[in-house]
């Protein structure tokens, strides 16, 4: 298996992965990002990158990821929005692979953590998590505010 970062030509098969994910988690629906708005953030904006886990020279999974910041540490961390690996190839260390390359990158970044959220009810994640020596953040509570309520707060 090899990684390799994405490039401004890869935006239609990122957004191809944030659309199985969305499907997996039965939220498709949700999904408004286009191709435009991925190269946009991605490649112009430079808010997230994508690593691809490539086997067989095929993509068959993907994390995206992007900086965050510790006050508490003074450094920065690195925050997985995104991890998948397509159905045919589960099971095969994959998604491990994918999160050990991402803390390297953390490492040689010299970021403080890494950190990602995972819906309540996918339990297999959740074991995966656990065995990586993951540790729940059950002390917290995420908050959103977005849409029109982003808009009413930032007037």
């Amino acid at each position: 298996m090899e990684f390799r970062f994405a490039e401004r030509k890869d935006v239609g098969l990122v957004l191809h992965f944030i659309k199985e994910l969305a499907a997996y988690e039965n939220l498709l629906a949700e999904v408004v990002a286009t191709e435009a708005d991925l190269e946009k953030s991605l490649f112009d904006q430079k808010r997230a990158e994508v690593l691809f886990a490539v086997v067989d020279g095929k993509e068959v999974g993907f994390a995206l990821f992007f900086h965050n910041y510790s006050t508490f540490l003074g450094k920065a961390g690195l925050y997985l929005e995104d991890l998948y690996v397509t159905p045919d190839v589960r099971g095969q260390g994959i998604g491990k692979q994918l999160l050990k390359k991402l803390a390297q990158i953390a490492v040689e970044r010299d970021c403080g953590r890494l950190e990602w959220w995972c819906l309540d009810w996918n339990q297999t994640s959740i074991d995966f998590y656990l065995s990586l020596s993951a540790e729940p953040m059950s002390d917290w509570t995420t908050y959103r505010v977005t849409g029109e309520n982003l808009k009413k707060l930032a007037e």
